[in-house]
């Protein structure tokens, strides 16, 4: 079967007046150009150039070829200009996957934003605690917060997250305040379920020495919804594991309170995850990329 690469080359041939004259163009030996002719005729089984002569004059077949090829060749290459240019060019649809909170409170305001500066842009947003990374294929960027198994897709962190142990001033007020790790057994924990994480084993790491103390709480509460275990956190039901940029708010009004600052939690970084690496991404893609790192930097919820 002939291939774009035989045609490319009998259009140079037909071109040219001699051969010569064609191995000039193609920056390669006269004997090359006449071998490279030679396996064309063979796997097309017919002679595209009349033999002998000083000058290339193509045989009938020849000129069916160049004649039929010619309009080939311009398709192809328009159809790369297009996609040249759709690659430098914001539109087309883009596909995000994200969690829940966070997709609700910071991905979904930027795609608007950004909906905004590309009108002729698509969007197509699902938010899910809970990715079904069978079907990763199907999303251009998916935004993931947390532990991630999934090595074969690009990562890019967005931002730096901390995992923040906390509870309201009145459920510290009726229990008692946590010294250490150990002192959460005898308290009411509340668990989020996600990403199909370990939600009970809480790893916490002193700042002191570094020792890594492992704690297995029972929860009284739990959901795979995070703004429902805050809402019972602020209402004084219990102590909740959660990620900075869900709590530091609520920290920073007074509503929350951080427990032992003196141990830390495994970050939680917000990563955006892309099966492609940085020279195929279309500009869609690219461009949001760039707009979540400037939104993201400095950290919005300090």
């Amino acid at each position: 079967m002939i291939t774009t690469e035989d045609l490319r080359f009998i259009t140079t041939i037909a071109s040219h007046r001699t051969l010569a004259d064609a191995a000039r163009a193609l920056n390669i030996t006269p004997p090359s150009v006449t071998l490279r002719l030679q396996h064309i005729e063979k796997k097309l089984s017919i002679k595209l150039i009349q033999r002998p002569s000083r000058v290339v004059s193509l045989t009938e077949e020849g000129q069916l070829l160049l004649d039929k090829g010619l309009p080939i060749l311009r398709g192809l290459d328009e159809l790369q200009e297009q996609l040249d240019e759709l690659k430098e060019h914001v539109c087309g649809k883009l596909r995000v996957l994200a969690p829940l909170g966070f997709g609700n409170d910071y991905i979904a305001p930027l795609l608007g934003e950004y909906k905004i500066q590309h009108p002729q842009l698509d969007i197509e947003l699902e938010l899910s605690d809970n990715p079904n990374w069978s079907s990763h294929h199907k999303w251009d960027v998916i935004i993931y917060i947390g532990a991630l198994n999934d090595s074969s897709l690009k990562m890019i962190t967005l931002a730096k997250n901390q995992r923040f142990v906390c509870a309201a001033p009145k459920y510290l007020e009726q229990m008692g305040t946590p010294k250490a790790p150990q002192d959460l057994l005898k308290h009411r924990c509340i668990a989020l379920r996600e990403n199909n994480e370990d939600v009970t084993l809480w790893p916490f790491t002193k700042l002191s020495d570094n020792k890594l103390e492992m704690i297995r709480i029972t929860p009284t509460l739990a959901s795979n919804e995070g703004r429902v275990i805050k809402d019972w956190a602020t209402a004084g039901l219990g102590i909740i594991m959660r990620s900075e940029w869900d709590v530091q708010p609520q920290i920073n009004s007074g509503e929350l309170v951080r427990l032992l600052p003196e141990y830390t939690l495994p970050n939680a970084n917000i990563v955006a995850l892309l099966s492609s690496p940085e020279k195929e991404r279309s500009a869609r893609i690219s461009g949001f990329i760039q707009l979540l790192k400037q939104r993201l930097n400095p950290l919005p919820w300090k």
